[in-house]
């Protein structure tokens, strides 16, 4: 595969699943509106990434989403990072952004959430949520490399050239 064919399948592998990640986030509460017992399970599956305080959380169908509303930021600004990748780097050459930029969408979230952990303040879900979103921008142009680098690493590796002479 082509390493700008490779780029591309890495980034719709991610899209799609940042879709269905963000989808199962509203889902939770609407099948605990509809008295399924498959809510609990969504809540769980988003227990370990999240605290899922509902005074932290956005409400939807009457129930508190599956994550807190930082978190819910970060997915939503992971998913328009995702969406603006194509535009901003194109698929043919990927490199990870300046380090500086990240420092600058990073410190935000780092100083609020240090904030609130020492309890020298709480901020609202809307800070919580612009503070994620900023973050969550930055994150898909490390990821989507990672992983690309990733595979383009584990296509060269020699246990994959003497598979590629066998054949």
């Amino acid at each position: 595969m082509s390493p700008k064919n490779q780029i591309i399948a890495v980034y719709l592998f991610i899209l799609v699943g940042t879709f269905l990640w963000l989808g199962t986030i509203f889902l939770a509460p609407y099948l605990k509106s509809q008295s399924s017992s498959m809510s609990g399970f969504l809540y769980a599956l988003f227990s370990p990434v999240c605290h899922q305080l509902p005074s932290r959380s956005f409400v939807c169908f009457g129930y508190p989403l599956a994550v807190c509303a930082r978190c819910l930021g970060i997915y939503v600004g992971f998913l328009i990072g995702v969406a603006l990748f194509p535009v901003i780097n194109g698929f043919s050459d990927i490199a990870l952004p300046k380090t500086k930029l990240f420092i600058i969408l990073t410190l935000p979230i780092g100083i609020d959430t240090l904030g609130n952990f020492l309890r020298l303040w709480a901020s609202i879900s809307w800070l919580r949520f612009v503070l994620g979103f900023l973050w969550g921008i930055i994150l898909p142009y490390y990821f989507i490399v990672g992983i690309v680098d990733l595979a383009q690493h584990r296509s060269q590796s020699p246990l994959s050239a003497s598979k590629r002479k066998s054949e």
